[in-house]
């Protein structure tokens, strides 16, 4: 398998032009960076996460170095953020619920005790 240019930079174009042929024409991530001739296939599977998780605009996004401890943290969008919000309600309802049950059960238990004795 012939090696790439070391530290070999590719567009977001690109990057977009080789998951979105790679998923057309159903081909794995080797077959994929042997026709692209990209030096190694992980880096093809790693476009396709950020392709599928972000979208081809993940491609602009400088992700080499260290990141930066000063920029803000990434905003998610606003109907992520509605739905997650709505399941951490749904899910504390869920759990005073369960806490109720229980308290229920175990005064239920109690009761039965207490007729017995």
């Amino acid at each position: 398998m012939p090696k790439g240019v070391p530290n070999k930079r590719y567009t977001p174009e690109f990057k977009k032009l080789v998951v979105e042929t790679m998923m057309k024409e159903k081909m794995s991530y080797r077959e994929t960076a042997r026709q692209f001739e990209i030096s190694n296939h992980h880096r093809v599977q790693d476009w396709e996460r950020i392709y599928l998780t972000e979208g081809p605009e993940g491609f602009a996004i400088e992700r080499r170095g260290r990141s930066s401890k000063s920029r803000p943290p990434k905003q998610l969008p606003k109907q992520v953020e509605e739905d997650l919000l709505a399941e951490v309600q749904r899910l504390r309802a869920e759990n005073d619920y369960l806490k109720n049950l229980q308290a229920l059960v175990l005064e239920d238990e109690r009761r039965q005790r207490r007729k017995r004795r």
